[in-house]
């Protein structure tokens, strides 16, 4: 019986893990943790009994522990709390999927516990890869990617050496607005941005989809998880997302990874690398698949993925200011308090404006993300 705990449980790919954790049978989940989800995560931990929940907000924390006060379950809240459920319990691995860059600690705590991690952070990557990456070689532990491309990749990687890549092609299914102008995409609301034509996701995920700003955040999480210079990765638009990603090698060959587009398939790959698990979702049909097509990203509309490859060339804070402008414009939209195309104009001034700091420690990474915040709020 293998333990697990999962950081950010109540979430898209939290609650997706949950279900693969289900199907395979042969796990206990020793932690859960979310930010404030008082009911979904009290469910969970009745069904799974584990040793430790923590909600990150406090109040919701408190009001958790009058819940389960007929339980033996701990409950623990703040950034301390997400380190002990992420390093505190027995565990053979760690699934870490909070959005935003509350995910860094906790991260580098289960690497430094020397567990194994099935990664769905964007940001921690995005934000600290240069730091998360020389920890995980240090602790010596595996660092497995959980986002279909990313997985993809590394399922193409496999038997290969490294050093006869010429390729990460990364797969993006352009979101509902592909082929749209910025003067079509003024008039956009969020009701029409959360309608992804191929995946269910959370909504500043799909919102990040529909701007290729996920895509721009997948650029560099390649980066970091696949030691990758950026002018070998690609981005390719492929509408059907039936190919998630593809590498291509030195001899001309090109190695794709296939599979219908679940979320639980690239989960479970990673909860039993180097097995293959049962079938968790519909194998494909050949027969039945449209044709499968592709196109090069529309920059010019869209932005967001060339504004990601400047700050990634860049680095230092500058893909910290890229995500913390992007998170920070999203919920404003969100909320209707911006335009769609104000989404982009937010980060490219952020940008802009930013003093630098080329080689950041983690207190230099998050005081960037500070200052991104209250320069935008200050309009």
């Amino acid at each position: 019986m293998k333990q697990i705990s999962i950081i950010g449980s109540t979430g898209s790919i939290g609650t997706q893990t949950l279900d693969v954790v289900r199907q395979l049978g042969n796990y206990r989940v020793t932690a859960l943790a979310a930010w404030s989800s008082v009911e979904k995560i009290e469910a969970q931990a009745r069904e799974f009994l584990p040793e430790l929940v923590c909600l990150y907000d406090a109040s919701a924390a408190a009001d958790l522990k009058l819940r389960l006060a007929d339980t033996s379950i701990r409950v623990v809240s703040g950034p301390s709390g997400l380190e002990e459920a992420a390093a505190g319990v027995p565990a053979d691995i760690v699934s870490l999927s909070l959005l935003g860059m509350i995910g860094i600690r906790p991260t580098l705590a289960a690497i430094r516990a020397g567990r194994d991690c099935a990664f769905a952070n964007k940001e921690t990557l995005v934000c600290a890869g240069h730091l998360i990456m020389p920890a995980v070689k240090e602790a010596g532990t595996r660092f497995l990617p959980v986002d279909s491309e990313h997985g993809a990749v590394f399922q193409c990687l496999q038997g290969e050496d490294p050093a006869r890549i010429s390729r990460l092609l990364i797969t993006a299914s352009g979101g509902p607005f592909r082929g749209k102008k910025k003067e079509e995409l003024a008039a956009v609301t969020p009701a029409d941005a959360l309608k992804h034509p191929n995946w269910t996701m959370g909504a500043k995920i799909t919102i990040d989809s529909s701007t290729l700003v996920n895509k721009g955040l997948e650029v560099m999480e390649a980066h970091h998880l696949f030691a990758m210079p950026y002018d070998k990765i690609e981005a390719v638009i492929h509408p059907q997302s039936v190919i998630h990603s593809m590498v291509e090698y030195s001899d001309g060959s090109v190695k794709a990874q296939l599979a219908v587009p679940d979320m639980r398939l690239p989960i479970e790959y990673a909860l039993t690398y180097p097995d293959r698990g049962p079938a968790v979702a519909a194998p494909l049909d050949f027969m039945r698949l449209p044709p499968l097509t592709f196109e090069s990203p529309d920059t010019e509309n869209f932005p967001g993925l060339a504004l990601a490859y400047e700050a990634g060339r860049t680095g230092g804070t500058l893909p910290t200011v890229y995500n913390a402008a992007n998170e920070w414009a999203v919920a404003q939209f969100l909320a209707g308090r911006i335009g769609y195309l104000d989404i982009m104009r937010s980060i490219e001034k952020a940008m802009l404006a930013h003093d630098l700091v080329k080689d950041p420690d983690l207190d230099a990474v998050l005081a960037a993300e500070t200052w991104t915040r209250k320069w935008l709020q200050k309009g």
